[in-house]
């Protein structure tokens, strides 16, 4: 089976992928959700097998792993060797750009690093930000990320120039598996949140990565199944008489 599998006529040449990783709440997901519809899916080994219907009564099914997009719009996105994959479907895509969205569990941080949810990680030797399509991120005061975890348990073979994420999912994977000659301008954004309702997190987020892209939304429209999706629907006030 190949690693991707095209559902409509989208080609993600000089588009920015996003790709969203899935740590410890859903506003990576929400965020996608805000920003674009499915266009390919993705081989599913390496993740839970689960299927659901999709948004709106779509047609088709909603699988673990898939690419949204649409050739309107300059961006893409998509959720050891899931990672390596995901790196070579990136680096023949076409790409200009990679944006990884991520999240960190909001009871680790420093004092200064409650002055804002959200930073960045920028792994060492990636091609230079100022004149590509994620310049505007060099501008924009969104602090660097540093781990308030120590890292001194790690074996030497585990270090890497990427802070530990706590809560990050695969997110610190992703960015160390980054190759020496990788030629695409690749940022990771990061947010501070927990277990919860994450619709206003994904919100902000979604905000920001449209500040990042140079996208002009005037109003974010919240998807029809966070009506009932997120915590299902309510109870029947008749059962209470």
């Amino acid at each position: 089976m190949t690693f991707y599998h095209p559902t409509t006529s989208f080609s993600t040449k000089g588009k920015v992928l996003v790709v969203v990783r899935m740590p410890i709440s859903d506003s990576r997901q929400l965020t996608e959700d805000k920003l674009s519809k499915v266009a390919r899916i993705f081989d599913p080994r390496n993740l839970v097998p689960v299927v659901g219907a999709r948004e709106d009564d779509l047609p088709g099914i909603t699988t673990p792993l898939e690419l949204f997009g649409r050739d309107d719009v300059n961006v893409a996105s998509s959720k050891q060797d899931f990672v390596d994959s995901l790196l070579e479907f990136i680096r023949t895509s076409g790409a200009s750009a990679v944006l990884v969205i991520g999240g960190v569990d909001m009871s680790n941080r420093t004092d200064p690093q409650m002055l804002t949810p959200t930073c960045q990680i920028v792994p060492p030797g990636i091609p230079d930000l100022t004149s590509g399509p994620l310049a505007a991120l060099t501008t924009l005061p969104i602090p660097v990320y540093t781990s308030p975890v120590s890292q001194v348990l790690h074996s030497d073979a585990e270090r890497t120039a990427i802070p530990f994420i706590p809560g990050g999912g695969l997110s610190r994977r992703l960015l160390s598996s980054l190759s020496e000659t990788w030629q695409i301008p690749t940022v990771c954004l990061l947010q501070y949140v927990m277990e919860g309702d994450n619709r206003s997190d994904a919100q902000l987020m979604a905000a920001v990565v449209s500040k990042v892209l140079q996208i002009d939304v005037l109003n974010w429209k919240q998807p029809s199944s966070w009506g009932h999706g997120l915590f299902g629907t309510p109870h029947d006030q008749t059962l209470y008489g």
